[in-house]
């Protein structure tokens, strides 16, 4: 996790432009990814100012800036240009106020701009530095991007993880991270992977060493970071073992706050690992738009055990018929054998 990032980087990520201060840009920090709106703030409210927050003012803040006194508006301005305040944003392309830049010149605040809305700039500066300044855990394992799929393999050290990769690599997907992936959760239901800047786009085979995977395949087949949407392990074969042959045994995994599924692969001698990744992937994006195959061979199993029931109980009713029609067809003839007989002929 980063402590902190430079409003020089939140410039460039942003896309935001600077009205002065630039000097300062990359000595000023930022180590919140709350953003505030210094509304009280201007009428001269500040048991609470959240100083170290970067401070965003849009119409609402300047319009009414405009209508201050300029004494009482410098007056504000300087008790908000506090030492730990990062940076002023001011958005929709409004003009600054004089009175904002001359205190932010002598506190050595940069004050910057952007043409996008308070609420489209707000939430573009909140996801980045939340991305950022989240907190990290570094997991082993690769990270593969199948069919726009995060897919987090993982399993025992020479189990074949980075060579499945390669493999995908070689199909048409794309690395995003081998042996070391760091993930981070960026809201209550996503969690985010990428690689540490020192292993990006780096392979490890053995036998052959390190390889770059940009400068042997192309850009298409990296990327910086990925939702994790399923953990693939790895695990070497064992008769003695059980695994799942119908597909209703995916377990939850649980990183940081976020379940993650997680399906278990039996490695062996032969087994294409590559293209039951690519299975599991394609099976998995069907799951989630609702269609299930594990159900759909339960509903074909009912109905055929129905069926199977119904014939059956058919068969069973026709031999109760055909037993109820001969019974009824001996009936007379008893009836007339004892109809001419003396009583004690009968008895």
């Amino acid at each position: 996790m980063a402590e902190s990032v430079s409003v020089y980087d939140l410039v460039q990520n942003a896309r935001l432009s600077v009205y002065c201060g630039e000097e300062f840009l990359k000595t000023r920090r930022i180590s919140t990814s709350d953003i505030s709106r210094p509304g009280l703030e201007l009428t001269g409210f500040f048991n609470y100012y959240p100083a170290k927050r970067v401070q965003l003012l849009g119409i609402t803040e300047i319009s009414y800036a405009k209508r201050m006194e300029p004494e009482k508006l410098l007056e504000v301005m300087q008790e908000m240009c506090r030492p730990e305040t990062p940076a002023f944003v001011i958005s929709t392309q409004l003009d600054p106020p004089e009175e904002l830049l001359q205190a932010a010149r002598q506190a050595n605040i940069p004050v910057l701009g952007t043409k996008l809305t308070t609420s489209r700039v707000l939430s573009n500066m909140t996801n980045y530095l939340e991305d950022e300044l989240a907190e990290r855990k570094s997991l082993h394992g690769v990270l593969v991007d199948v069919y726009g799929l995060g897919l987090l393999i993982t399993g025992d050290s020479g189990i074949g993880k980075s060579e499945t990769a390669l493999e995908l690599v070689k199909r048409g997907h794309r690395l995003i991270a081998d042996d070391r992936v760091e993930v981070y959760q960026q809201d209550e239901q996503t969690l985010m992977g990428t690689a540490p800047a020192i292993l990006q786009h780096l392979l490890e085979i053995r036998g052959i060493g390190i390889i770059d995977v940009m400068t042997l395949f192309g850009t298409g087949a990296v990327r910086s970071r990925t939702k994790v949407a399923l953990i693939v392990n790895l695990a070497n074969y064992s008769k003695d073992d059980k695994y799942d042959r119908l597909g209703n045994g995916t377990e939850n995994v649980q990183i940081f706050d976020v379940q993650v599924p997680k399906i278990t692969i039996p490695v062996r001698t032969g087994r294409n690992l590559a293209i039951i990744i690519e299975a599991a992937a394609m099976n998995f994006r069907a799951q989630s738009m609702g269609y299930d195959a594990t159900a759909t061979f339960d509903r074909n199993l009912n109905n055929l055990i129905k069926q199977n029931s119904e014939s059956d109980t058919s068969e069973e009713q026709k031999n109760e018929n055909i037993i109820k029609q001969n019974e009824a067809a001996i009936a007379p003839e008893k009836k007339s054998n004892t109809a001419g007989k003396t009583k004690e002929e009968k008895e």
